[in-house]
């Protein structure tokens, strides 16, 4: 009798014990063949750091009913950056996000009271940034122009030896 428990209870063990190493083995293959796919992978914006695009419902979900898209710049340090992104479609929001996910600048509605973003910023460190473009609240999908512009500084009266000369001139 005592050996009867033990065959049964062992039966019972080695059932379950061989589908879970088939299912790990079958979990291996899949993970090794996944190893090169990503899930996350923010568009590169083009050299011309202009882009007309489409915001679906096949874009990242916000947890907000909305949904978002992300393209991936570099930027150094010291750089001023004005990013544009108007749609006639949904109410825009931009959101610039540092290598560490954290919120480098934010802007929902532009500066003329429309629904556009519009955000000015100096970059603090050089890297990777993601330009998130995304729809305020569940305001819908459809069509973008998102605009990156590399801000260029004022010349100084230093730096540019024409700034006295024009001054006199103006006097």
């Amino acid at each position: 009798m005592i050996l009867k428990a033990v065959v049964v209870r062992v039966s019972q063990v080695l059932i379950p014990a061989t589908c879970v190493a088939i299912a790990m083995g079958m979990s291996a293959v899949v993970a090794a063949q996944c190893s090169q796919c990503k899930l996350y992978n923010p568009i590169a914006l083009p050299t011309s750091n202009q882009i007309d695009d489409t915001l679906s419902e096949k874009d990242i979900p916000t947890g907000q009913g909305g949904f978002a898209r992300d393209y991936v710049m570099e930027f150094k340090e010291g750089e001023s950056v004005a990013i544009d992104l108007a749609s006639e479609s949904f109410d825009a929001i931009l959101t610039l996000l540092a290598e560490d996910g954290s919120t480098v600048a934010e802007n929902d509605d532009g500066p003329d009271g429309s629904n556009n973003a519009l955000l000015f910023t100096r970059i603090a460190k050089t890297g990777r940034y993601i330009v998130r473009v995304r729809a305020f609240g569940e305001t819908g999908v459809g069509n973008f122009r998102l605009k990156v512009t590399r801000l260029q500084p004022v010349s100084s009266d230093r730096s540019n030896p024409l700034i006295p000369k024009l001054r006199q001139f103006l006097k």
